[in-house]
């Protein structure tokens, strides 16, 4: 059964378009190593600049087979390079009764 995850990526200082770029790679990148189903991800931007990926995994498993994947840790690098993983609850959205953000894809 997939796993539906809700990610959010603070860009770290002058790196927001670069961060917007890479993200639109993210599931495409993990969808080649058979990790991910073919939902299509839902990319969006929160009022601070912070991306929000919302995909799905294939399974538990496939999480686990990517803390193992080359690829996916080298994915992983270009992102801690260009962001920090914030918890959702930091986003004011996450305050509100209906969320709204920019979509970037």
């Amino acid at each position: 059964m997939g796993r539906i995850t809700i990610a959010a990526y603070k860009p770290k200082a002058g790196k927001a378009e670069e961060l917007k770029e890479l993200s639109k790679t993210h599931v495409p990148r993990l969808k080649k190593e058979g990790l991910v189903t073919d939902r299509e991800a839902v990319i969006m931007e929160a009022a601070d600049g912070t991306i929000v990926e919302v995909f799905e995994w294939l399974s538990d498993e496939a999480i686990a087979q990517a803390h193992k994947n080359p690829e996916v840790q080298k994915t992983w690098g270009e992102y801690a390079e260009v962001c920090d993983y914030v918890p959702l609850n930091t986003l004011s959205e996450a305050n509100m009764m209906f969320a709204g953000f920019v979509p970037i894809n």
